[in-house]
């Protein structure tokens, strides 16, 4: 199985507002950058998209380090909380709706296909890849702003 390292952020201008996603896609020395973004939306499904087109793009099952700085994206991947939401027919819990269940459905949907190991990083602290795909997202953002 190839090894892909993936990096993600997203990023809105208010929240609801225009906001954007971008990702980094790296197996070995290649890198591939990816962007995009939406008119009205809000910044965790940004988190979300960039995650999906990030692995969407992967042309066969792939080991995946994907890095983010989303709590709400990692938390919800590393501890289960997606799968739970679904096996509750998208509910957080009796009286909660899951929010972006048809993007946590796809997501699952690409995890399922790929191994993916999921790394929280700190966002603005100066992680390289991590402010890069800042500096994506946000120019993605500006385009619907």
């Amino acid at each position: 199985m190839k090894q892909v390292e993936i990096f993600t952020d997203g990023a809105c201008s208010g929240n609801p507002g225009p906001g954007g996603w971008g990702a980094i896609l790296r197996y070995n020395k290649h890198e591939k950058e990816l962007s995009g973004g939406e008119a009205d939306t809000t910044n965790n499904r940004m988190e979300l998209s960039a995650v999906i087109n990030a692995l969407a793009v992967l042309k066969e099952p792939c080991h995946v380090t994907l890095y983010s700085d989303s709590q709400y994206v990692c938390n919800a991947l590393k501890l289960g909380w997606a799968k739970k939401w679904k096996a509750n027919n998208w509910m957080r819990n009796k009286k909660e709706p899951a929010l972006n269940p048809e993007l946590w459905e796809r997501l699952l949907e690409l995890c399922d296909i790929h191994e993916v190991d999921v790394i929280w990083v700190k966002g603005h602290a100066g992680h390289p890849e991590n402010e890069r795909c800042d500096r994506l997202a946000v120019a993605a953002a500006q385009q619907y702003a």
